[in-house]
């Protein structure tokens, strides 16, 4: 195989997980809420002027964020496609899927508090 068809299939590859990102938030009303609230804390980071470490903790956490509810969304749809009669371990597997996402959202939410309250508090003392 020479590298032109190595190249085309990691760019091919590539594209099927752009494809997913799109199709995530399209389809999911948390991973749309949880975007438009990345966009805003980087809002709030590029006012704040926060410091590099604190940019770390925060790109750690949206990556982290948007990671987990796609990985969520996938298991909500391979549980979906195997059965669409109720079954108590299709019930767990999404329930155990979605509380991997809330866990990871209040250490997310810890995260910005720590952050973000320094700097609103810095700035209500004016």
């Amino acid at each position: 195989m020479d590298s032109r068809d190595k190249s085309a299939r990691l760019w091919r590859s590539f594209s099927f997980a752009l494809t997913g990102i799109k199709t995530a938030l399209w389809s999911e009303r948390n991973m749309r809420i949880h975007f438009l609230v990345s966009l805003l804390v980087i809002g709030c980071a590029l006012f704040f002027s926060i410091s590099q470490l604190e940019w770390l903790f925060v790109i750690f956490a949206i990556g982290g964020i948007f990671s987990l509810e796609l990985i969520n969304t996938a298991i909500e749809r391979v549980v979906d496609l195997i059965t669409k009669e109720y079954h108590p371990l299709a019930k767990q597997a999404k329930d155990i899927a979605a509380g991997a996402v809330f866990i990871y959202a209040i250490t997310v939410v810890v995260i910005g508090i720590i952050i973000f309250l320094p700097y609103v508090l810095r700035g209500l003392r004016l």
